[in-house]
C-alpha cells in the first residue's frame, strides 16, 4: 500500500492544461521520497473521498488543485486526525499563496515530505466551511453569469467575469441587510458584503492578500452605497485589485456575524462557489481547527 493518497480534480484546469501532470506529480513525489497513490476524482466527489480517507484513519492526505479543491478537502478534514498536504495546481491558489506553500510541483512535494505542521483558521457560514472568503450581493451574481458564459460560450474566466460584471451592474439593486456583529446590530444598504477568513489587505501593493490565516478574526467589508456610475467604477477597481479606501468600509474585530434579510433566499459565494442560503446567515471563525502542511512562520 502506498504511503499517501493524492487526490487530483479531474475536471480542473491543471489536467486540461497539461495531460502529463499525473506523471510529473508521480516523479516529483518519488524524488521527494514518498510513495503515493494518485487518484483522479470529480470536483463534486472530492469532499466525500476526503472524508472516507480520514475515516479510514490515514495520517496524511494530499490534494492537488486550486482553491475550490482545497476548500472541499478542508471541509472534510477539519476536526479529524488527518493532516492535509497541498500541491497548488489552480490558476490563483490564494490559500496556498497566503500560507507560503510553493507553486512549483517539485518544491511543494519536498515540503510535504518534510511535513512541517501548522494549525490554521477556517471560517463557517451556516455549517458550510470556507478557507478564503464569502460574499453577498454583486459578486455571487457575477459568478453565476460568468460560469454560464464559460459553459455556453467557452469564454475565458477573465473575459467572462468582465462581461458578467457589466451586465450585473446594469440591473442590480442594493441589498438591505441587518448585521449583528458580535453582539451589536446595524442596518445597512449595500451592493456588496464581503466576509473573509482573517484580514484581507486592500492596499494596492498587496490587494487581496492575507498576512495571517491564524489571527482568529473575520474580515468584514461593506461597499459604500454609490451611484450606478460610481458602483461600476468601484467594482472594476475591485476586479483588478485597485480598490480605493473610500470604496469599502472595514469592520474590525469580528468573530461572529449574523446577516438577516427580508428575502427568503440570498445568493452567497463561498470560495467562488455560489449557493442559495436561507437567512439568517451565521458566520463565525473556527480558530486553528485545520491541520495542514505549510512553512512554519
Amino acid at each position: 500500500m502506498a504511503d499517501v493518497v493524492v487526490l487530483i480534480n479531474r475536471g480542473g484546469g491543471a489536467i486540461a492544461a497539461d495531460p502529463q501532470i499525473v506523471d510529473k506529480l508521480s516523479k516529483a513525489f518519488d524524488a521527494a521520497g514518498l510513495e503515493v497513490e494518485i487518484e483522479l476524482v470529480a470536483g463534486g466527489e472530492c469532499a466525500l473521498r476526503c472524508r472516507a480517507i480520514a475515516e479510514r484513519g490515514d495520517k496524511l492526505l494530499v490534494v492537488g488543485g486550486g482553491d475550490g479543491t482545497v476548500s472541499a478537502a478542508a471541509s472534510a478534514l477539519v476536526g479529524t486526525e488527518t493532516l492535509l498536504g497541498i500541491v497548488p495546481l489552480g490558476t490563483l491558489n490564494h490559500f496556498a499563496r497566503d500560507l507560503g506553500i510553493p507553486t512549483s510541483i517539485d518544491e511543494a512535494t519536498k515540503l510535504i515530505a518534510r511535513r512541517p505542521e501548522r494549525l490554521v483558521d477556517v471560517a463557517e457560514m451556516n455549517d458550510r466551511l470556507f478557507i478564503n472568503n464569502s460574499a453577498i450581493g454583486l459578486y455571487p451574481l457575477m459568478v453565476i453569469d460568468r460560469d454560464l458564459q464559460r459553459v455556453r460560450l467557452g469564454r475565458s474566466k477573465r473575459l467572462a467575469m468582465i462581461v458578467a460584471s457589466l451586465r450585473t451592474l446594469a440591473r442590480f439593486n442594493h441589498q438591505r441587510l441587518t448585521l449583528t456583529i458580535n453582539d451589536q446590530e446595524a442596518r445597512i444598504d449595500t451592493p456588496l458584503l464581503f466576509v473573509g477568513n482573517n484580514e484581507y489587505r486592500t492596499d494596492i501593493a498587496a490587494a487581496g492578500r492575507r498576512e495571517s490565516v491564524e489571527a482568529g478574526v473575520l474580515s468584514v467589508y461593506v461597499m459604500r452605497k454609490k451611484t450606478r456610475r460610481g458602483l461600476i467604477a468601484a467594482s472594476l477597481r475591485a476586479l483588478f485589485n485597485r480598490s480605493r479606501a473610500d470604496d469599502m468600509v472595514r469592520i474590525e474585530g469580528v468573530e461572529r456575524l449574523c446577516v438577516s434579510s427580508r428575502k427568503r433566499q440570498l445568493a452567497v459565494s463561498l470560495d467562488g462557489e455560489v449557493v442559495r442560503a436561507v437567512p439568517p446567515l451565521e458566520y463565525r471563525i473556527r480558530k486553528k481547527e485545520l491541520r495542514l502542511i505549510a512553512p512554519v512562520q
